[in-house]
């Protein structure tokens, strides 16, 4: 009997085990995270963190430094906000040619415009350079070309004037700000070359009529007066034009240099918000103005009036809209001077002397070929240069 209890509670012995031994499992839980408590209990306290020196900003920025070069200083002002200011200041011009000469005027405008935005994105794209249509630059070559042309000319032949503007006035030398000459004149002066019937062959405003005209040698009023512009009738016919149509515009001639009087009201714009040196037409029209009037003095039966030589032509235009161009014009005050007075002595020599009634394109295209040295020779003296040239002579 013994032996048989004995057998029973071995067989009962491992459940108990069992058992007993999830029992101490349970038992021994609490005892483990006793020991885990007291552990993290025995650990240091975490030291605070340093204060941040506010002064480590003076001298060590937070931002990664970019390396360019200058200017760092920048301004409000951008390229496309000043061409499109300088369109802007066009208006009246163009709103007073069309007015003037109707729908023609208005067609030739649009082309122009047209034919040379579509050769700027074209050069983009070749030239893999990015697209630059969207600065405004084209928009105004073509606009400026538009407005040295007579009314009538050719659909075609003012879209390969634009062309040539863009790709050889400016595309070539590597787009804008590296170009040398005015873009637009330079599309100007390949069309006179190629075309010189058509860009010669002038017609009367709608409203234009006679009474405007007179007489140099007897100083009476014309009966018949041809298309040419006042410069060419006063040059070839003896033909001379009062003043008031002069300001208005109500006369023959290109499309944007009829209208004195809103190409001044866009001038004045240009030098009060500082975007055209005003020495430029200063010593341009003043030049011209000063020259024309002493020879007049001299023999005003030969020579025409200063009035008649400033309003007439595109000097205005030239004056404040070409000659100011910031990339084809000096940097230096004093080279500002002799760059506006050389333009205004050869205006002057060519309507005069020469064989052309115009010559504000010759004049401004020629100087441009000397901003560079003019550049050069006006530079200021930097601090120190002087002492130095002494020393070595």
């Amino acid at each position: 009997m013994t032996e048989k209890k004995n057998d029973i509670k071995e067989t009962q012995d491992p459940a108990k085990t069992e058992a007993s031994a999830e029992k101490q499992a349970k038992k021994e839980v609490p005892a483990e995270k006793q020991e885990k408590k007291g552990a993290s209990a025995e650990k240091p306290k975490a030291k605070p963190k340093p204060k941040k020196n506010p002064r480590a900003k003076l001298f060590k920025s937070e931002r990664m430094t970019i390396v360019a070069p200058a200017p760092h200083a920048k301004g409000k002002q951008s390229v496309p906000r000043i061409m499109y200011t300088v369109i802007i200041a066009l208006l009246p011009a163009v709103a007073a040619s069309i007015f003037f000469f109707g729908t023609r005027a208005m067609v030739t405008l649009m082309v122009a415009v047209f034919s040379a935005m579509v050769a700027e994105f074209a050069c983009n794209k070749i030239m893999k350079t990015g697209v630059t249509i969207d600065d405004g630059s084209a928009i105004l070559t073509g606009l400026l070309l538009a407005m040295t042309l007579p009314p009538t000319f050719p659909v075609a032949a003012t879209a390969l004037g634009a062309v040539i503007a863009i790709v050889f006035g400016k595309q070539v030398f590597g787009g804008l700000g590296a170009n040398i000459f005015n873009p637009a004149l330079i599309g100007r002066a390949f069309l006179q070359a190629s075309f010189p019937v058509k860009i010669t062959t002038w017609t009367l405003p709608a409203f234009a009529s006679s009474s405007a005209y007179f007489d140099i040698a007897t100083s009476k009023a014309v009966d018949t007066v041809s298309g040419a512009t006042p410069l060419g009738l006063w040059k070839f016919e003896g033909i001379g034009t009062h003043l008031k149509p002069l300001l208005f515009g109500n006369i023959g001639g290109c499309i944007g240099e009829t209208s004195a009087l809103a190409l001044l009201a866009g001038g004045i714009v240009l030098l009060i918000l500082k975007y055209a040196d005003w020495r430029i037409p200063l010593s341009y029209i003043g030049t011209v103005f000063l020259f024309s009037g002493a020879l007049w003095l001299i023999d005003p039966s030969r020579y025409p009036d200063p009035l008649f030589m400033i309003l007439s032509g595109g000097l205005i235009l030239g004056a404040f809209f070409m000659a100011t161009d910031m990339v084809t014009s000096p940097v230096t005050p004093l080279g500002t001077w002799i760059y506006g007075i050389g333009m205004g002595v050869m205006l002057v020599v060519i309507r005069l002397w020469g064989g052309l009634p115009e010559g504000v394109m010759y004049s401004i295209l020629f100087m441009n070929g000397l901003v560079p040295l003019l550049n050069r020779w006006t530079r200021p003296k930097y601090f120190g240069e002087i002492q130095e040239e002494s020393k070595k002579k």
